[in-house]
């Protein structure tokens, strides 16, 4: 951890997700959390578990100053439970059916409001399984918000046959975005939903989307390495600067939006490589993070992941086609860069591709083209 402090600015928080279940593999979490908070006073701590063993530990996690823990709850209701759990170890022994679901689902409960009476705060992940408990998960975030969650993230299931699970190899489908973006905007009003989640690794070191996990194996770091805290002092502070302009530059945007007095909408695609910027070319995004426009504002709603259309100078049309497939409901793509032959091509699936706004604020741009697509004069790019 010393050496990813040094090398790797922005890390700000450690979590423990795994192997197993964080809780349960307890001695072991307990011991990396203390050494970190020893020797890496500046990072903050969270922990992601299942739950069943969390009410053991919670006691001991606010000893830590453990600033936050992420529970995944997928059912309240045991019969729903029993659909996705088909079995747990509890209390020295194996637990198989409605009763494992039960006791998880009190386990998980408990844990929560444990967490809350302490107040630490508390994300909740649900996985939305079609036709187990997609409509179940309405239910699932009356019973968190109630007990003091304050986030609460809703993914798609991953069932790739390759993976060996259980849903994987029985054929089970995860939500489409569509699916996925109808259920997130029925539980709006509930627990504040967490919508940019897009599911990495346990093990990822770095940035989002780039693991740098190879550059800090054992063989790779020196036994005598110290704590070099000036990198990220001077890190987090062009960060403050970066955030107040683009909190400044938003603002601004959703203003220019409203003003607009459109009751209209517009669906926006963005290619983006982070820092809040359109600042990634068309072809090279393996994903793409979505915004709804409105008389609202403007509403980040999710990603939408897909295969990078262009490798080594050169595009694919069927990876086009998958491309435009994910797309089909948006109707702008903003991009640092796009060429005129998938520029064309998605216009040819009725969805419009700018490279004008390249490196601009997200939120400045979309509020430029909501402006010029209905009626206002449009604000000017800046850089």
């Amino acid at each position: 951890m010393i050496a990813v402090a040094n090398e790797v600015p922005q890390f700000s928080v450690l979590g423990i997700a795994g192997p197993g279940d964080a809780c349960y593999d307890w001695k072991k979490t307990k011991a990396t959390f203390e050494r970190v908070a020893r020797e890496i006073r500046d990072i903050k701590l969270c922990i992601s578990t299942n739950g069943l063993a969390l009410p053991d530990h919670v006691a001991e996690l606010a000893d830590m100053n453990v600033d936050h823990v992420t529970i995944t709850i997928n059912m309240v209701d045991p019969e729903i439970g029993a659909k996705i759990y088909p079995w747990i170890f509890y209390d020295h022994r194996r637990h198989t059916g409605i009763d494992a679901a039960r006791i998880l689902h009190e386990r998980q409960m408990l844990g929560l409001e444990m967490l809350t009476a302490r107040g630490i705060l508390t994300k909740i992940n649900s996985v939305m399984i079609p036709g187990v408990n997609g409509e179940h998960l309405i239910e699932v975030n009356k019973w968190v918000k109630e007990r003091g969650a304050f986030l609460h993230n809703v993914m798609p299931l991953i069932s790739d046959p390759a993976h060996g699970t259980h849903f994987g190899l029985t054929g089970q489908r995860g939500p489409t975005a569509l699916e996925l973006k109808t259920l997130q905007d029925r539980l709006e009003g509930g627990v504040k939903l967490m919508r940019h989640c897009r599911q990495c690794r346990a093990d990822a070191v770095g940035l989002l989307g780039e693991d740098r996990g190879q550059e800090f194996t054992i063989d790779q770091i020196s036994d005598d390495i110290t704590y070099d805290a000036s990198k990220r002092k001077a890190y987090r502070e062009v960060v403050a600067r970066e955030r107040g302009d683009h909190v400044a530059a938003k603002n601004q945007a959703v203003a220019t939006v409203k003003a607009t007095g459109s009751g209209k909408s517009l669906h926006i695609a963005v290619a983006t490589k982070g820092g809040g910027r359109i600042n990634e070319h068309f072809g090279h995004s393996k994903e793409f993070q979505v915004y709804e426009a409105s008389q609202r504002g403007i509403s980040f709603i999710g990603h939408r992941k897909v295969e990078q259309y262009c490798l080594g100078g050169r595009g694919a049309d069927a990876t086009l086609e998958g491309v435009i497939a994910a797309l089909k409901d948006i109707d702008i793509v903003l991009c640092a860069k796009i060429g005129d032959c998938p520029k064309d091509q998605l216009a040819e699936a009725g969805i419009r591709a700018m490279d004008v706004y390249g490196y601009d604020y997200i939120e400045t741009a979309i509020s430029a083209v909501y402006a010029a697509e209905f009626g206002s004069e449009p604000l000017a790019a800046t850089a």
